[in-house]
């Protein structure tokens, strides 16, 4: 049923935005942007081996960075609901800095363990926190229609930020060998200077807090909130086991399986750092854009279709010539770039009101880095193996047995709690929050934000 552009404009751009929350979007990009963007990403891997570590060295430091960061997710994400977000952030900047010193002034194994122990840390100390942030600020301004187009921006803006810059990596190691490691410690640096300009939040009213206006609880209390929430909200859990075949594909085709592909059909080494940034490209492009998709589906549904989608597209990179092979990573990344901030909004949206948000997206990185892990020491057995085209196929296997099932037990979920409520598709307001409460009714459309909201309130303002 077509309705004329302006109406269709109007309804998918929400009201504009306060002075307030364009603040808080900007200095969101600029932070994302600088503490994400890792001049040395491109040439780990042969800078370490130039400063004589072996590849037993090196993929071993990589798996210990992959425990630790789970480790560091859940004290991290308490930590963040404790002393704060945004202090959470300015913590994190300032271990992204450190750490990425680290090899300039010990370019040994030692200091490579310990540059990515701190990486661990640091991303670990943002990772929940920064959405978490960035979430509240704009609900606490009835920006709430804005979360997911901030989300994907600032996504879009730091990728667009890598096709820049990465290409100039060569060219700076030929002046100085550690500037990638310099100019990834500056940019962490400004990261910095943008957490410490982000607007301090209202205290949420349901927050536990002790004498002086500290929050209260330790870290098992928080743990122990988290799962409390976890337990009374299946949609919750569901939804973030959900977005696990979306990291996990992603992470390994653009980390682990990127460089064998291509090599496996012929394309050299000379033309990676192109195929890297067309991707990205298409991938920022995609991000910046999540309200293309049709407001037909619901937001979950798109999570799962998309899953599909990409396990599918790189299992058919086994089939094509190489000029194909790249239109179908390419096509891999837009995908990854769509599904992602669809996925985050739809785990914020369902988060509870007075649970501990920041602890439960941690919960959720836990559970992808974890899997994540695993799936890199299968890749790592399978081309071993030198059976790189079993590992696409039997990805997209897995992956296409897995959702649908996975699918069918959100929608189990999604009746169960519409049978106690009486109204399946409610949009039922959550105790002290305009946000409905995540087991009575699914998420809203990414295309449709904001067009079957509450009317606005007052802004929370203690």
């Amino acid at each position: 049923m077509s309705r004329p552009m302006p109406a269709r404009a109007t309804r998918r751009a929400g009201p504009a935005p306060s002075p307030a929350a364009r603040r808080v979007i900007r200095l969101n990009n600029a932070f994302q942007l600088l503490f994400n963007l890792l001049w040395w990403m491109p040439v780990f891997y042969a800078y370490q081996r130039d400063a004589g570590l072996s590849d037993g060295q090196i993929f071993g430091i990589q798996s210990i960075y992959y425990t630790a960061f789970c480790l560091f997710e859940i004290p991290t994400g308490v930590v963040a609901d404790r002393i704060g977000a945004r202090n959470c952030l300015r913590a994190g900047a300032v271990v992204m800095t450190a750490a990425n010193l680290a090899p300039v002034l010990a370019p040994s194994y030692t200091g490579f363990l310990v540059h990515f122990l701190a990486i661990a840390a640091g991303r670990s100390l943002a990772s929940g926190a920064a959405s978490a942030y960035l979430y509240d600020a704009l609900r606490a301004e009835g920006a709430d229609a804005h979360y997911l187009d901030a989300e994907g921006t600032a996504r879009s803006l730091g990728l667009a930020a890598k096709v820049l810059c990465w290409p100039l990596v060569g060219p700076l190691m030929t002046l100085a060998r550690p500037a990638p490691y310099v100019l990834s410690a500056a940019c962490a640096a400004g990261s910095l200077l943008c957490a410490l300009a982000l607007p301090r939040l209202a205290p949420r009213p349901d927050a536990r807090r002790g004498p002086g206006g500290r929050r209260r609880g330790t870290l098992l209390h928080g743990t122990g909130a988290a799962l409390r929430a976890l337990r009374a909200s299946p949609w919750l859990p569901l939804l973030m086991v959900q977005g696990v075949a979306v990291f996990t594909l992603a992470r390994i085709c653009q980390v682990n399986l990127f460089q064998p592909v291509l090599l496996d059909h012929g394309i050299g080494e000379g033309a990676h750092g192109s195929v890297l940034a067309a991707m990205t490209v298409a991938e920022a492009v995609a991000s910046a854009r999540p309200r293309w998709l049709s407001r037909r589906l619901s937001a979950a549904q798109w999570v799962s279709l998309l899953s599909v989608a990409l396990a599918v597209t790189l299992a058919a990179t086994t089939l094509g010539a190489p000029w194909a092979v790249v239109a179908l990573l390419c096509a891999f990344a837009a995908i990854t770039g769509f599904v992602y901030p669809v996925q985050r909004k739809l785990v914020n949206d369902a988060v509870p009101a007075d649970a501990p948000r920041a602890t439960l997206l941690s919960v959720e990185s836990i559970v992808d880095r974890g899997v994540c892990a695993l799936a890199a020491v299968a890749a790592g057995a399978y081309l071993t193996a030198g059976r790189l085209d079993a590992l696409l196929w039997h990805s997209a296997a897995v992956t296409c047995v897995l959702i649908p099932a996975l699918h069918l037990a959100l929608r189990r979920t999604r009746r169960s709690a519409g049978s106690r409520t009486g109204h399946p598709t409610a949009r039922t307001p959550g105790p002290g929050s305009r946000v409905p409460r995540p087991s009575e009714q699914p998420a809203s459309l990414p295309a449709d934000e904001g067009a079957a909201q509450p009317p606005p309130g007052p802004r929370r303002g203690g």
